[in-house]
């Protein structure tokens, strides 16, 4: 195979970025779409909105081993 020049490389490792940006980002999408049907089986409708972002994003800057140790261990609410 001919060795290829500096400019050919790196047109080649820009194209192979670009399909693995693309790649990370397909596979992110899967996931969101994934956990978010999760949230059928769960009445997330008695909480505000703005209360569930803010649990979910709280949730998943402390972990989600964290979180969960720390959630269980409250007690449960009242209906």
């Amino acid at each position: 195979m001919p060795k290829l020049t500096d400019r050919e490389k790196l047109a080649e490792l820009d194209k192979r970025q670009r399909q693995l940006a693309e790649e990370a980002g397909n596979v992110r999408k899967s996931l969101r779409a994934r956990y978010g049907a999760m949230l059928a089986d769960y009445a997330v409708e008695t909480v505000s909105e703005r209360d569930f972002r803010e649990i979910i994003a709280q949730a998943i800057r402390a972990g989600g081993a964290t979180s969960l140790a720390t959630l269980k261990a409250l007690p449960t609410a009242p209906s």
